[in-house]
């Protein structure tokens, strides 16, 4: 039976072609000359590349398969058994699954790196050396958020290890090489260049890829990349392809990402990660113009959670985290990395915007508790209820109404909620598109509370008397809070 070969694929109906131009000086470009060959650079790295193979028991379901009669002791019997799983029972039976990945020794003690999807859920997993000693392997600790785990292994003698390097000092266009297991071929190298780095793929929280062209195919998830120094500078754990195969965009978490996970995999068994307590979301142009940013960057806080690190250091809602302990945050996305890598209980310094000016607040960063992870807030569909009455905002598109009994009964709100209530939005209207809905509330308004529609008239004189051409309302469904930034229409 052939095995299944795990590895991250992100597929597409066709294959996308990306064109590049790069403005070149009068001179000629300094470039390291291609090596002649890696020959030697593989004969030392390759002996401490391990193959990962795992068997899980799946239940099957379905009509039985009887098993043809053979004579007592007939090898076949235990073929028919070994392909179709005890199916002898009414309900179906097991069946044994076999996969096939990649790993990597980092001590010689026996400590093995690989992904996380490579040996999850599996009932047995075994190490197989470039020699083909196969060893029994137990689980040290796994972090699905970053796709990765450690293994231990017990040799009668130390195994070859390999040593990390520092992917931050890896550059695009340097050369790499990869080693794997591919389709269960065994021990195979490929050579590429570093193709793009800090890639997002939304696979996980903390995405931050590197990007390579050397070939990168099934099973050869959880193999190192070296750089020419014979150091591990990245995991290889996805590819993007519409076929399956290589197609010359490979994925690698870097070691700058997974060396801290897997130090603390290794010392707790699980990870410790830094912990802020809000729910951010990106700066859009539009927001940066309505709050007086120069552009559009930072983390957006759109909740603070209740006695939470940043509760505590009086972090607001609408405040702009520009800055984390002498970090630049340039996109939100960066700064759940950042925090999460951040020593637990240190106290650092965060560079927030409020109210047109730069404010510096510390934070005594806490430990995550992964169901609280930060993230961004997920932007809602558009959602239209009959239409209602109300007062209308032409500057907005909105019909809007005071939260009094009846509008709660008709959105089912709490009886704790105040404000203004969405009534209506206007068909092609400015909030026609934005992530608002009919039963949202609005909270805030140009940073300031709304407790009646007076205030956002109020709010919206304002911004025009400024000059500004949008304004940021803080809107609430439920729990979920959210900035959402509109252009006044004239």
């Amino acid at each position: 039976m052939p095995a299944s070969l795990p590895h991250r694929i992100f597929s597409g109906l066709a294959a996308l072609t990306i064109a590049t131009c790069v403005a070149l000086g009068a001179g000629p470009a300094d470039a390291r000359p291609a090596p002649e060959s890696f020959a030697d650079l593989v004969e030392k790295l390759t002996p401490a590349v391990v193959n990962i193979s795992t068997t899980q028991n799946v239940e099957v379901q379905g009509p039985q398969i009887p098993i043809p009669q053979f004579p007592p002791g007939s090898p076949f019997e235990d073929l028919f058994r070994d392909f179709f799983g005890d199916r002898s029972g009414p309900g179906g039976g097991t069946r044994k699954v076999t996969a096939l990945g990649s790993g990597f020794v980092i001590d010689a003690g026996g400590l093995v790196v690989t992904n996380n999807h490579v040996i999850k859920d599996a009932d047995e997993i075994s190490v197989i050396l470039t020699d083909n000693t196969e060893l029994p392997a137990e689980v040290v600790g796994t972090d699905p958020k970053t796709d990765l785990a450690v293994l231990r292994v017990k040799s009668p003698k130390p195994l070859p290890a390999v040593a990390w390097g520092d992917s931050a000092k890896s550059r695009v266009g340097d050369w790499v090489i990869a080693v794997g297991n591919p389709f269960g071929l065994g021990g195979s190298v490929t050579a590429g260049i570093i193709s793009a780095r800090a890639r997002d793929i939304n696979v996980g929280p903390f995405d931050d890829f590197l990007q390579t062209d050397a070939a990168i195919n099934r099973g050869n998830s959880g193999g190192p990349m070296f750089n020419m120094a014979g150091e591990v500078i990245g995991i290889n754990t996805a590819i993007f392809s519409p076929t399956g195969g290589s197609v010359g965009i490979g994925f690698a978490v870097p070691s700058e990402l997974a060396r801290p996970v897997i130090e603390q995999l290794v010392e707790y068994g699980r990870t410790r990660r830094g912990w802020l307590g809000v729910q951010i979301q990106p700066v859009t142009p539009d927001i940066a113009e309505s709050l007086s940013l120069d552009k559009a960057h930072g983390a957006l806080v759109a909740r603070v959670m209740p006695d939470s690190p940043a509760a505590k250091a009086g972090i607001e809602v609408g405040d702009v985290v520009l800055r984390f302990d002498g970090k630049d945050v340039t996109e939100m996305r960066e700064l759940p990395r950042i925090v999460a890598e951040t020593e637990i209980n240190r106290s650092v310094p965060v560079e927030v915007w409020r109210n047109g000016r730069k404010i510096e607040v510390k934070v005594t960063v806490g430990e995550l508790d992964e169901s609280d992870l930060a993230q961004a807030t997920e932007e809602p569909g558009q959602e239209q209820a009959p239409q209602g009455t109300g007062t209308k905002v032409a500057a907005l598109g909105l019909t809007v109404a005071q939260a009094d009994g009846a509008v709660r009964d008709r959105f089912g709100l709490g009886a704790d909620v105040e404000g203004v209530v969405i009534t209506e939005i206007d068909a092609n209207g400015p909030a026609d598109d934005k992530p608002i809905r009919v039963g949202d509330v609005i909270v805030d308004i140009g940073q300031r509370k709304v407790e009646k529609v007076a205030d956002i008239e109020a709010a919206i004189k304002e911004a025009r008397d400024a000059g500004r051409k949008s304004v940021l309302l803080l809107v609430r469904t439920g729990d979920d809070s959210r900035f959402v930034a509109i252009r006044l229409k004239d």
